[in-house]
């Protein structure tokens, strides 16, 4: 029999701890071993359990979520999940949360004290479940600048980013441990490269305009939620809103973006799929596809589609800096990544291919 993965599950509210406690206790490849009220009780309850994984409640009296995470990644690193409000302030604590080390989070249906928080019991015992599995050691990790290695792009894909005149498009998917990764790419691209950046994040709506304007704050380009309507421009970042899928077309010869509420693929809205299959079929474009951390495959069909039709030089994540090795892998998996590459040096080969 295999062992059950031991949770704790930390919140303020007794209400909270008791119903996300069942549905995780409803999940029978998992226990609840101990609930904690605020960010001390959970450092001491970490000591005192050890559990595989843990809840933490973003905002609480005493020692809030985020505070407790901190110590928690620098003395006792391990899984953790964010529960989190859909406020803006909850939104910004718990990008801050990613960037610090927790694995996903989940956002209360109806304000601190969701009286419908059953709606949301497959996502909490899933999110629960794979973070358990997640990779520690990057969470942990920084992924500074200074480790990328200045090792040149495959000659044959360096002779045909020389060779290419036409606009080329960097298009980055990604999933669980994503955030953390976007900072790091993001972060060390230069303003002078001569693309247009589309990002699907997963994330539901009301949190993709607080990763933006994060994101904006620590690069060189320019950073936005995407809308309908925004013409691509070189040196901009456009990422997928929550909620919506994000697909390029084009307008009176213009690169657009368009936003659609189509069915989610997947489970996903913004998928990954859907805006690779977008990119496949505009004439005239290079592509440097880019799947980082997350979970499941999203990302694999619409690369297919890619690499049938256009010039597409990809790129995955490769498995030692991933939070989670499961979108990256199934790239690798289907033969469809040109590089496998360490997250802080995905730049590196992305601005060596733009450079054409």
């Amino acid at each position: 029999m295999n062992k059950l993965i031991r949770v704790l599950v930390v919140d303020d509210s007794a209400f909270m701890r008791k119903v996300i406690s069942d549905i995780i206790n409803s999940d029978t490849r998992m226990e609840v071993i101990a609930t904690g009220r605020h960010g001390g009780d959970a450092i001491k309850k970490i000591e005192e359990f050890e559990p595989d994984v843990m809840t933490l409640d973003v905002e609480m009296p005493i020692m809030s979520g985020l505070d407790a995470l901190k110590w928690i990644m620098k003395k006792k690193p391990m899984p953790i999940v964010m529960i989190s409000s859909k406020t803006k302030i909850g939104a910004d604590a718990t990008l801050q949360a990613m960037e610090v080390g927790a694995v996903d989070f989940i956002t209360k249906p109806s304000g601190a004290i969701s009286l419908d928080i059953g709606k949301v019991a497959d996502e909490i015992k899933e999110k629960v479940y794979h973070a358990s599995k997640a990779n520690v050691e990057a969470l942990q990790n920084d992924h500074r600048p200074s480790k990328v290695q200045p090792i040149p792009i495959k000659k044959d894909r360096q002779a045909v980013a020389t060779k290419s005149s036409t606009q080329k498009i960097i298009a980055i998917g990604t999933s669980t441990g994503g955030p953390k990764a976007l900072k790091t790419v993001i972060s060390q691209l230069p303003s002078s490269i001569q693309a247009p950046v589309l990002v699907v994040q997963h994330m539901p709506a009301g949190f993709t305009k607080s990763l933006a304007d994060r994101l904006d704050r620590l690069s060189e380009l320019t950073v936005k939620e995407a809308k309908s309507g925004d013409v691509l421009e070189n040196g901009h970042v456009y990422i997928a809103p929550g909620g919506l899928h994000l697909k390029l077309v084009v307008q009176s010869k213009a690169l657009t973006i368009q936003t659609t509420l189509d069915e989610p693929r997947k489970g996903h809205r913004p998928s990954v799929d859907t805006m690779f299959e977008s990119l496949a079929q505009i004439n005239q474009i290079d592509v440097i596809a880019v799947v980082m951390t997350g979970m499941g495959t999203d990302g694999t069909i619409g690369l297919k589609e890619l690499k049938k039709r256009y010039n597409c030089y990809s790129i995955a994540e490769a498995e030692e800096t991933c939070v989670v090795y499961g979108m990256p892998k199934s790239i690798v998996a289907n033969r469809l990544a040109d590089e496998v590459v360490r997250v802080e040096s995905i730049s590196h080969y992305i601005t060596q291919y733009c450079q054409g």
